[in-house]
């Protein structure tokens, strides 16, 4: 019974920091990346212009008000 709380830390240590280095991995390229990729291509094109007019037109505005 002898440093037995040492040795199941130790065990319970390294397995802890690998388990988040594996879910962390998991989310960048799960989650992050994938994202990213989506954000550029919309914004690869989008028309900011066209936007604003079809918003223009639906009444979306107050100070500008449709055509």
């Amino acid at each position: 019974m002898r440093r037995l709380l040492a040795r199941r830390m130790k065990f319970h240590l390294f397995g802890a920091f690998f388990v988040s280095l594996g879910c962390a991995a998991l989310y960048k390229f799960g989650v992050a990346e994938p994202r990213k990729r989506a954000y550029a291509e919309f914004y690869r094109n989008y028309d900011p212009m066209k936007d604003f007019e079809a918003m223009r037109r639906a009444g979306v505005f107050e100070s500008a008000p449709p055509k």
